[in-house]
């Protein structure tokens, strides 16, 4: 539905950010008074703490996983394998 009301709108065309390329914040009425130069200051601030994607945080954490258990069983091997070559075992 489309209503005759304008609100003011601020368009961010360089995020700084891997995964957005573009935002556009909806100022309230209440706050369309303020200086320009606060609300995108505030803008830039909401931005910045804007993170990855969930769904690629979840994988990278499940690659992280894989790999720290790879390591942990591969050091493990190595460790059993040298301390019977040395006799200490078996």
């Amino acid at each position: 539905m489309i209503k005759g009301i304008n609100k003011q709108i601020i368009e961010i065309n360089q995020t700084g950010s891997l995964y957005y390329e573009k935002a556009l914040l909806v100022v309230k009425p209440e706050f369309s008074s303020v200086q320009q130069q606060l609300l995108e200051r505030e803008a830039i601030r909401i931005l910045k703490k804007m993170d990855a994607p969930s769904s690629y945080k979840r994988k990278s954490r499940l690659a992280v996983k894989i790999l720290l258990g790879c390591t942990c069983a591969l050091s493990g091997g190595l460790l059993a394998y040298f301390m019977f070559k040395a006799g200490l075992i078996g």
